[in-house]
């Protein structure tokens, strides 16, 4: 196979793709192209089967003439015979074997061109028949489609009126305050365990110790003071 042999092939086939996507896309387009392509097919046959009608008939005129002509020897055979014209009655003999023989190839041809016709017939009403079917089936998976369509549409819309999306975006709210909170709490655990804030504590526990002391002093010094004045 030579390269233009090649690059056919690769252009039909790409164009096979496409075609077979614009039909899924479009049916309605596919259903009318086939429901067209038979109804072609159709006028066609219906002018091969007037053909064969006519040629039936033909073929029926022929044998009719025969037929006729078959009678007139055979009469005309009887007459030489009766007058006893046995020359006459020869040649009406020979004549009337040839329209014999003429008469049954004439049958024969109208018995093989009426099954042609009732064959071609056969096959309108076969095609008619599929015709309509295609109708029927292209309204049908037509509707079907635009049903389906009609669904899809509903189910994204009941979609876009889903709350998942604000139920998710709450959650991150969620989520971001929890994570605060804790990063607030680690900071207070960071600070008491901090060397220095734990120093700080010591120191104010010690100046409350130390104040504590002093006042303790105070008081047991005016209990003395107290207790001298009374001595007196």
């Amino acid at each position: 196979m030579n390269i233009f042999s090649r690059l056919a092939n690769l252009v039909r086939g790409f164009l096979s793709l496409f075609v077979s996507g614009l039909e899924q896309q479009h049916p309605e387009v596919a259903y009318e192209n086939a429901i067209n392509t038979m109804v072609e097919k159709y006028n066609k046959l219906k002018h091969a089967t007037a053909g064969l009608i006519r040629l039936r008939e033909d073929a029926a005129d022929r044998l009719e003439k025969a037929q006729a002509q078959q009678k007139e020897l055979s009469a005309m055979l009887e007459q030489a015979m009766a007058t006893n014209q046995d020359d006459l009655a020869v040649e009406v003999i020979e004549r009337k074997e040839a329209v014999d023989a003429e008469i049954a190839s004439l049958e024969a041809e109208l018995e093989a061109a009426e099954k042609d016709v009732d064959t071609a017939k056969n096959a309108l009403t076969e095609v008619k028949g599929e015709i309509g079917k295609l109708k029927t089936e292209k309204d049908r998976m037509l509707a079907k489609m635009q049903s389906a369509h009609a669904r899809v549409r509903i189910q994204e819309q009941l979609e876009g009126l889903s709350v998942d999306a604000e139920l998710q975006a709450l959650e991150n709210v969620r989520t971001g305050i929890k994570n605060t909170i804790a990063k607030a709490k680690l900071g207070d655990e960071l600070r008491e365990s901090d060397l220095d804030t734990r120093l700080k504590s010591l120191k104010a526990g010690s100046s409350k110790a130390t104040a504590r002391a002093k006042l303790d002093a105070l008081k047991k010094e005016r209990a003395g003071q107290a207790g001298g004045d009374r001595t007196i």
